[in-house]
Order: C-alpha cells, then structure tokens, then sequence
C-alpha cells in the first residue's frame, strides 16, 4: 500500500467537466484547488487545452481552455505544492498557443491519444517538453486496443518520445482486474525508461479495483476524482486511493470536508455515479455516449430496451 514513487493526480475539474461542458464557477475550482492542495495530492488538473479556433468560449466555460490567466486566479494567494496540469487531445490544440512552462502556472501537459494516432501524440508531447513542462501520453479507449497495433505504439513511444509517463486509461469502464495486470505488465515491458500510470472509469464499480490491481503490478501514477466526480459512471474516487496508500504525506480530511461542502450539493445539480446503462455499455465495451443521452431523455430507466439496442437484439 505505500511505494514512495507512487504520485497521485487529481482530475476532477478536468473530467468532471465532461458532463456539464467545463462550466465550473472559479470560485468552487479554487476551493476544490485549495482541498487538493492541502491533502497532499502531488497534481491537480484543471481542464483541457483547447483551441477558441475549434470550441465555441460561448459554449463552453474555462476548463475547456484552461487560458493562463484563468488559471492564475485558480492558484493566487493559495499555499500549494501540488502540481497544476492540463490535458490536451490529438488534433484539438494549436501547439504555437502554448507559452513556454516558464511563462505558464502549468507544471505538466498530458497528451490524450488513440492507438492510430500515436505518432501524432508523440510529435505534440515532444513539442511540450521541449517548452520545459513535464508530459505525459495517455491511451485511450484501451479495452478496444490491446492487439499487435498497441504493442508497436508502446515500441514507438519508448523510442521517439520524451515522456516520462504513459497511461493506461479505461475509457469505457470495461476492464477487469486480470486485463489491468496484462495491461501494466504489456506497457512495463516495452517502456524500460518511462512510468506507468492508470486511469479508470467506474461503469462496472471497478475503478478502484482496477487501480489497486495496477498500484499492484507497479503503476506508480494513479488518477482519482473527488466523490468519483466525471464522465458518465465517473471514475477512481480520490478518497478511497489516499485511503488504501496510508502514505503519511496525504491527509483525506480537507478532501471530506470538501465532499460535504461542495460535492453533496453538486449532486443535485449534476448525475454522475453508477448507474445501470453506465454498467451496460462497460460490459459492452462501449463508449458511454449512449447511455448519456440515454440519461438525458423520456425513457432514462428503460434499461431493457437500451441493453437490446447495444446488443442488437430486436425490442419486443
């Protein structure tokens, strides 16, 4: 349970974003900043680093740009040691918009990517690194890319990239605790100079199985959200891993108080959580897209009728 190289990272700004489009009030990111900040959580990511070009700022609150100064009044006056992150994905981020780390409150840009577009990934994480930030590749939708094409990007990101961590991350919440130790062994076989780090998705209730089971085979990067705040089922609640660590350098109570506070409420205002079409498409290893609009229309409990569509099995 405790591995001095273990670091955590919290992402709930960044992916719980994913359900109300980063409209996030400053005021509740500083508090959320200032919670992680002082539970010892070594990064925090606030968002993505979009272009304005591509996204529409009118839809859109900040998180999904993550500009400089917004972040700036994120972190001013508050005493913190935690890392400040950002995400960006392949395609969706003008590179010559990113300042030098030296001119940005950002410590560590993580390049979100699938399998085909590994060389893309690598070309725009060597780019940040070379701007002084620290990098990081993460893999998505692993539980549809685990064949010989997964096997030569691993090969390829070993060879022609500067990162020092690459992920795994189960998108569709469909990975099993045996498929993470594949998973973990597979990435840690080919990156002999990198990390390994895991990003779960809760469709099945397995996120913080499957993070235990990766903290097991040696993961030393794990993300977690506050109350399991993200996409569709959400994802490894941050709690339960500063809870299993038992490092002496994170404190869980600023992380309570702020659930009581801030994320209790919040339900109210947005559904995240385990929910059975969250749980069919994971054991369909499907996007959840689906089973979000699902939640959003008149038949949101027509559980049937929704496991037939995935399985194509005509509804009676």
């Amino acid at each position: 349970m405790f591995r001095e190289q273990i670091k955590v990272l919290d992402c709930t700004i960044r992916d719980g974003g994913l359900m109300n489009k980063h409209d996030f009030d400053i005021e509740f990111v500083k508090k959320v900043y200032k919670a992680i900040s002082a539970s010892g959580v070594d990064y925090i990511e606030l968002g993505y680093k979009n272009s304005k070009e591509l996204f529409s700022s009118k839809e859109y609150g900040y998180w999904k740009f993550c500009d400089d100064e917004v972040l700036k009044r994120v972190i001013d006056g508050v005493e913190s040691k935690t890392k400040l992150s950002v995400m960006v994905d392949v395609g969706r981020v003008k590179l010559d918009d990113v300042k030098p780390s030296s001119e940005s409150p950002v410590d560590m840009i993580r390049t979100a990517t699938y399998v085909k577009d590994v060389d893309k990934a690598i070309h725009m994480a060597n780019h940040f690194s070379e701007k002084g930030y620290e990098t990081t590749i993460n893999i998505m939708a692993i539980s549809r890319d685990q064949g010989p094409e997964l096997e030569e990007a691993l090969h390829q990101i070993e060879e022609e990239s500067a990162v020092g961590i690459v992920y795994i991350v189960d998108s569709f919440g469909a990975l099993y605790q045996e498929s993470v130790e594949h998973l973990v062994k597979l990435f840690k076989s080919f990156l002999r100079t990198k990390e390994v780090g895991f990003h779960g998705h809760n469709h099945q209730q397995l996120a913080f199985g499957n993070t235990i089971e990766a903290i097991i085979h040696n993961a030393n990067y794990l993300d977690g959200t506050v109350y399991g705040l993200g996409r569709a089922a959400g994802n490894c609640p941050l709690e339960l891993i500063i809870g299993f660590l038992k490092n002496p350098k994170f404190d869980i109570r600023p992380i309570l108080d702020l659930i009581s506070s801030e994320f209790i409420p919040l339900r109210e205002k947005i559904e995240w959580g385990y929910l059975i079409p969250y749980a069919i498409s994971g054991m369909m290893n499907e996007h959840p897209r689906a089973a979000m609009a699902l939640r959003e229309s008149d038949k949101k409990e027509n559980y049937r009728e929704f496991y037939e569509s995935l399985t194509n099995v005509d509804v009676e």
